[in-house]
């Protein structure tokens, strides 16, 4: 699995796995409940992952959309 976005925006993990699924792209959210770990104050990003063989593909999708993918 290959990360393609790192953020604390989770609006902007929603609408990247929303894009990336109506493509067919399969998205993994990992840390997901860090911040619960944390007090819940949403210091602790999240991150998207998509299989090795759809990343290069995924990137695209979502600079093509306004988001900046992880390198």
């Amino acid at each position: 699995m290959k990360e393609i976005l790192r953020t604390q925006d989770l609006s902007a993990i929603a609408f990247a796995t929303t894009l990336l699924e109506g493509e067919g792209i399969t998205a993994f959210e990992l840390d997901v409940h860090m911040n619960a770990l944390h007090g819940g104050l949403g210091i602790m990003p999240r991150r998207l992952m998509v299989a090795d063989r759809h990343a290069f593909l995924a990137r695209t999708i979502l600079r093509d959309n306004g988001l900046e993918p992880t390198p």
